[in-house]
């Protein structure tokens, strides 16, 4: 049995290692617009099982394939990864002080099986200065993260508490994951070291 994980995030590979696990990298390509009307739950339910079955469909039912889909809430807005700096600077500028939430669904596919779940955790942020947010962007890799930071990076010192899963805010709930999988009768001692191709699916 393989794993193949259905997505293009380093941070989801390096926690799924950290479990023992050496996933086959197959990177989705879908369309990942939100439709109008459409809820937060039913979008970041469609795009994750889309991504799977972007994967899954090429021929890799005999294969577990793992999607996720992760976003940033603030109040009712959807926080995406920054235009450019002065855009995260904004962002992180939104954040300071404030709740926010991250959300992420998980999808599993395997053979006529397909799960879905999805966890949320809050996240507090400390007051932020002007002068702190310019050395975290000036230090900090930001333009790849939604929300404009990684918890388990710099911005770190900027998290006050949090209410979840931390690995979560990291892309990936690892103990929600590990429960589907047992739902599905698949345990971590199913698979055999994985490959570390990386695939682009055009």
């Amino acid at each position: 049995m393989k794993f193949i994980l259905a997505s293009a995030s380093p941070r989801r590979r390096e926690l799924l290692k950290l479990i023992g696990l050496d996933p086959r990298v197959i990177v989705p390509s879908i369309n990942e617009e939100r439709k109008p009307a459409e809820s937060l739950e039913k979008f970041i339910e469609r795009i994750t099982v889309s991504k799977g079955y972007s994967v899954y469909n090429e021929q890799y039912f005999d294969s577990v394939v793992l999607s996720a889909d992760t976003i940033v809430l603030l109040e009712d807005t959807i926080l995406g990864k920054p235009l450019d700096r002065n855009d995260a600077f904004n962002i992180l500028r939104a954040l300071s002080g404030n709740r926010h939430e991250v959300w992420t669904g998980i999808s599993l596919l395997y053979r006529d099986k397909m799960l879905f779940d999805q966890t949320r955790t809050a996240v507090y942020f400390e007051e932020i200065t002007d002068q702190e947010i310019d050395y975290y962007l000036d230090n900090e890799t930001y333009s790849d993260k939604a929300g404009a930071y990684a918890i388990q990076g710099k911005a770190s010192v900027f998290v006050k508490r949090i209410e979840g899963c931390y690995f979560n805010v990291m892309g990936l709930p690892l103990h929600l994951f590990m429960q589907m999988l047992k739902k599905i009768d698949i345990h971590l001692y199913s698979f055999p070291p994985g490959d570390n191709r990386i695939h682009n699916q055009i």
